[in-house]
């Protein structure tokens, strides 16, 4: 008997108001496939990505973890699944008022309930997975970089080694060289996790990177979906024009 997919998402509809964002939405991920999520502001993949954390709650359709439906779960229920999820925030998302160590062990200590010093050590370690020394431990955020808090943040996401993770336009506001680094440290954690992961982002370089297959949402909908090295030849003038930055094509950029 096969396996269930790791992620099943079918007919997923998501509205605000009159606003209809997702439009029946079908995407399936396998486990340990990383799967990267593109389209330009206001398509719904934010929306998409908080439906699948539980977040929201979609208007109707189904989402599927290991073959279990999420969608109406209880509270208690969406804990025990929540527990399989490692998230990176766009902007990284630290508390100022932590430590470097405290905010990667915060779920262990604030959820898992675990030892400040048991928590301390796998967050140290988690670090070095991510080229941080522990000599930045007990600094604020503050006093870092925006690259060395992404790999902060990259770090809270895999302490607790998550079944499935999920990034948030992980390089935002980076120069080019330090969003490469932030895209081969993500690459590496997923592959030595054997993580399956979901990505959303407009930045096509991470996109290449981080995905082994890329998929494109336009008005509420997946329009196209390959393997990442298919992208620069898609055959859809949607993925073509915002691959290649064009203000000419279907999407009508004047009125975003």
């Amino acid at each position: 008997m096969s396996q269930p997919r790791k992620i099943s998402i079918s007919n997923l509809h998501k509205g605000f108001g009159s606003t209809k964002v997702l439009q029946g939405i079908d995407l399936d991920v396998d486990a340990g496939k990383s799967l990267v999520i593109i389209g330009g502001s206001g398509t719904g993949k934010s929306v998409l990505l908080k439906c699948i954390l539980g977040l929201m709650c979609p208007d109707r359709g189904s989402i599927k973890i290991d073959g279990t439906q999420i969608v109406g779960l209880s509270p208690s229920k969406q804990e025990e699944q929540a527990a399989k999820f490692g998230m990176l925030f766009q902007g990284a998302a630290l508390f100022d008022s932590l430590s470097v160590w405290e905010n990667v062990a915060f779920r262990l200590i604030h959820a898992d309930h675990m030892p400040k010093q048991a928590a301390k050590e796998l967050a140290i370690s988690a670090m070095n997975r991510v080229n941080l020394s522990k000599d930045t431990a007990d600094l604020r955020p503050a006093e870092l970089s925006g690259g060395m808090q992404k790999r902060v943040a990259l770090a809270r996401a895999i302490v607790t080694k998550p079944q499935i993770l999920f990034f948030d336009e992980p390089t935002t506001g980076l120069d080019p060289i330090t969003a490469d680094v932030i895209n081969r440290l993500i690459r590496e954690q997923v592959t030595e996790l054997g993580a399956t992961a979901i990505s959303i982002t407009h930045d096509m370089p991470s996109a290449r990177h981080i995905g082994d297959e890329i998929a494109m949402i336009f008005d509420g909908k997946i329009i196209w979906r390959g393997p990442a090295k298919d992208i620069d030849h898609s055959g859809n003038a949607y993925v073509e024009q915002f691959v290649s930055g064009s203000a000419d094509g279907p999407i009508n950029v004047m009125g975003r």
